[in-house]
């Protein structure tokens, strides 16, 4: 009686323990814009998170706040990652224009198709040329989104019908661009969108099929333009950053677990997301039965023909900064053939 006492006790007193001795030695606030449904959130950030935790043996937890649920705006969310509002965060390089030149590269019109491989090579960009404009950070990945398109109430099927219409987007090089074609630039950040769309204030936006079933903009256009060929009309640049501070405490068994969940690897892995989400725009779009307007190849080549002038504003205003824009681009589309050609 005794001993089957004992035993009762300690394995109550062992349960009791048992919490205590799986808590978290470390908790990893992630901070983004978008709603936790959506591609990146469920299908990147989700994962990412519960694999840092499991390879760290639960001793590192990975709080998720979604849809700026911190406070603040998607344009603040980098500084709020370098100042340790949070500890890492998933942003829109364009959402602070001018802050990386180098990376802008990369959003160049017609530049990159496929997000995957596209994300591979801008992880090596960065690693290799621009690392300077993230030293106020620990860059987890970057990566870039799938082919560019527009998303319209009214069809675009010639480069004639954009011409003064307000369309959303969402970097400088992407404002410039769409001037360039015809049409008025209105900058704004992705969740702004739907209600931009639904009131009128833009009549068409720039953003990837991805994005579109979180925003519901499927079901508040009916066109949908897309290109010929493997490369999108834009694309734009992405950062996972971490706060130096919360990194440079962790103690060195921990950092590795960071350290093996950054790099090539990762921004790989938010860029299939992006493929699959895209994959699932699509399709909902098709089922909404709206129109997919996809240009034949001397329609496009005229859209090429047009934006190409973006490169020679864009040289200008990065040469002024020093930066050698026409090397950056050829090692740029280097390393978008390289990894294309492993796909």
């Amino acid at each position: 009686m005794k001993t089957s006492l004992r035993s009762i006790l300690a394995a109550a007193l062992f349960a009791g323990a048992a919490p205590l001795a799986h808590a978290a030695d470390v908790t990893l606030r992630f901070h983004q814009f978008l709603p936790p449904q959506a591609t990146i959130p469920a299908k990147a950030i989700t994962p990412w998170a519960q694999k840092v935790e499991k390879e760290s043996g639960g001793r590192i937890k990975v709080q998720l706040f979604p849809s700026m649920q911190l406070g603040g705006k998607p344009p603040e969310l980098y500084d709020q990652a370098k100042n340790g509002v949070a500890d890492i965060v998933w942003t829109v390089l364009g959402y602070t224009p001018g802050r990386f030149p180098k990376t802008e590269v990369f959003e160049l019109p017609f530049s990159s198709g496929l997000a995957e491989p596209a994300s591979r090579a801008f992880q090596e960009f960065v690693e290799k040329h621009a690392m300077d404009e993230f030293k106020d950070v620990k860059v987890i990945a970057v990566h870039v989104h799938g082919p560019g398109l527009i998303h319209s109430k009214d069809p675009i099927t010639r480069l004639e019908d954009m011409k003064g219409m307000k369309v959303r987007g969402g970097s400088s090089v992407i404002n410039i661009m769409l001037e360039q074609l015809g049409a008025t630039p209105v900058g704004m950040p992705v969740p702004a969108v739907g209600e931009a769309l639904s009131k009128g204030v833009i009549s068409a936006t720039t953003i990837p099929w991805e994005v579109t079933p979180a925003l519901k903009v499927q079901q508040i256009v009916k066109n949908h333009t897309g290109f010929a060929g493997d490369q999108g009309l834009y694309t734009q640049t992405f950062v996972v950053a971490m706060n130096k501070g919360a990194y440079d405490k962790l103690p060195a068994d921990l950092k590795k677990v960071i350290d093996a969940n950054s790099g090539i690897e990762t921004a790989a892995l938010f860029g299939r997301a992006m493929d699959e989400g895209d994959k699932v725009g699509l399709s909902l779009a098709q089922k909404a039965g709206n129109k997919i307007h996809m240009l034949d190849a001397a329609e496009t080549q005229t859209w090429r023909r047009t934006a190409s002038g973006v490169r020679a504003v864009w040289y200008k205003e990065v040469g002024s900064k020093g930066i050698d824009g026409p090397k950056l681009a050829e090692e740029a589309e280097a390393l978008i053939a390289k990894y294309s050609k492993k796909k």
